[in-house]
């Protein structure tokens, strides 16, 4: 029986961390596929103006 309780324990742990993984993954994606710049070109900046 308490091997039986260790192997749910562990098979839970395995698809918990699957799924943050996954969640982490998907974030980082969202991030690439946006356009905005953090770093502004100063050169772009002046040409701005």
């Amino acid at each position: 029986m308490k091997a039986l309780r260790r192997l749910i324990a562990a098979v839970t742990v395995a698809i918990l961390a699957f799924r943050a993984i996954g969640s982490f993954l998907s974030w980082v994606e969202k991030q690439d596929d946006s356009n905005t710049d953090a770093w502004i070109d100063e050169d772009e900046f002046e040409d701005a103006q």
